[in-house]
């Protein structure tokens, strides 16, 4: 089956949970107020696309190529990003809801997270070195032998990392901070 190509395209106010989205590749488009839920991303492109107030939750995204992608406002509940097609992957995140989705082993240089709930998500073994997470509340999540090197976790919170499972050189942390990263050595911290 040939794939179908769209650019520049407005989707929008679109339930496509009983009728999935038509396979092919989305350049420059963006999917404004659409119902993803419990759908398909399998084998899609999505290159330089933005995805607003939509919600995406349980999407299953086999082989999905995601290039220069933004999503905002965003329900993303367990989505397993591990499955995407690595090449090019690129995304940002603002004020969306990814809790109980994973990104297992993926590369994520540089990416940018703000006013995300990143309740038990799953970050081992991911490269997010340089990313900067704003405003950011980690309740729950995994971090395990992840590379945080040069990460900003600055204005972030609810974090429970362990400096020795996982490379932290140069990563920011506030003073506030500093408890999610001496949890495992059961102290008592106080102001």
């Amino acid at each position: 089956m040939e794939l179908q190509y769209f650019e520049g395209i407005t989707f929008e106010k679109t339930n496509y949970t009983q009728s999935p989205l038509a396979k092919g590749e989305y350049e420059n488009c963006r999917f404004v107020n659409c119902d993803f839920s419990g759908s398909g991303f399998e084998d899609q492109k999505f290159i330089e696309c933005e995805f607003i107030s939509c919600n995406l939750s349980m999407v299953k995204l086999t082989k999905t190529a995601f290039r220069t992608v933004r999503f905002k406002d965003c329900k993303m509940l367990g989505l397993h990003f591990e499955d995407c097609n690595t090449l090019g992957f690129s995304v940002n995140f603002e004020n969306c809801t990814l809790n109980l989705s994973s990104f297992y082993q993926m590369r994520m240089r540089q990416v940018r997270f703000k006013e995300v709930k990143l309740h038990d998500v799953d970050f081992t073994e991911c490269d997010l070195s340089g990313a900067v997470f704003d405003q950011c509340d980690f309740t729950g999540a995994m971090f395990e032998n992840t590379n945080l090197e040069k990460t900003d976790f600055r204005t972030s919170f609810n974090f429970s990392i362990h400096p020795g499972s996982n490379r932290i050189k140069k990563a920011r942390f506030s003073l506030e901070g500093l408890p999610g990263l001496l949890e495992q050595y059961d102290l008592d911290i106080s102001h």
